[in-house]
């Protein structure tokens, strides 16, 4: 029983030195550890950008009341944005979508029917994308370079899918809440006190308060020296790598 308890102990002791060294060899070897964190597939959250720029993004995947309004509010400001839409909600809305493409907007894929894609194989993750960008296309003239998951969901197989597609997945890192029934007032501050040079901000175009939020945001970001962009326009060409966080940066 003593031998027993002694190798016990033993084992316990090498179990903490054994810890002890990793936690050092971690802390002083930051870049390992973010290499090996920066293994997993992600979209685009953000970009890293020197100067201010920003993009103000819409999903669309139900109602429609009040697309009109968001396009007269851009138009006013000449702000040009990108709308995500849903393949179910182009073939109920086709004169929105047309209008949001004559106004100058781009017009990117949200899936065809807003499935949950962790749950799709390639194949059919492949075959969904396509749908939507058939629809989108149809009607715009123009096939879709971007796509936003369903519900922000994704993991590798998702990521690698779309991407092999030529196809890019844009996520986001400032989130208005608007789906939640924010007033106008938290939408505002909320987004305005988050945006940094080069993010990504989530809007709806069927949420209450968006339409009232939208001037707020689109001035108060203009009065702090922001260019506001499509996503297009925002997101880094050629070579690039993505870190941990989701920030697109330049090789």
């Amino acid at each position: 029983m003593r031998v027993f308890v002694l190798r016990r102990r033993r084992l316990a002791v090498l179990a903490c030195v054994l810890a002890a060294a990793a936690m050092f060899w971690a802390v002083n070897h930051p870049a390992a550890v973010g290499a090996a964190a920066a293994g997993r597939q992600l979209p685009i959250y953000c970009v890293r950008r020197d100067q201010k720029m920003a993009s103000l993004t819409f999903d669309a995947a139900w109602g429609n009341e009040d697309t009109q309004a968001l396009i007269d509010i851009l138009g006013a400001y000449n702000v040009k944005a990108t709308f995500f839409v849903v393949g179910d909600w182009v073939e109920k809305y086709p004169e929105s979508v047309k209008a949001l493409h004559d106004a100058g907007h781009e017009v990117m894929a949200h899936s065809d029917h807003h499935d949950h894609f962790n749950a799709l194989t390639t194949d059919q993750i492949v075959a969904d994308l396509n749908a939507c960008n058939d629809k989108i296309q149809a009607v715009t003239g123009v096939r879709p370079t971007l796509f936003r998951p369903p519900y922000g969901e994704y993991d590798d197989h998702v990521i690698t899918a779309v991407r092999g597609m030529g196809v890019q997945p844009i996520q986001w890192d400032v989130d208005s809440l608007d789906w939640k029934d924010l007033s106008a007032a938290e939408i505002t501050r909320r987004v305005t006190s988050k945006v940094q040079p080069g993010s990504i901000c989530l809007f709806h175009n069927a949420a209450k308060h968006t339409p009232e939020a939208l001037p707020d945001v689109i001035e108060a970001l203009i009065g702090q020296g922001y260019t506001l962009v499509p996503v297009s326009q925002l997101i880094l060409q050629g070579d690039y790598t993505i870190d941990h966080t989701g920030r697109q940066c330049p090789a």
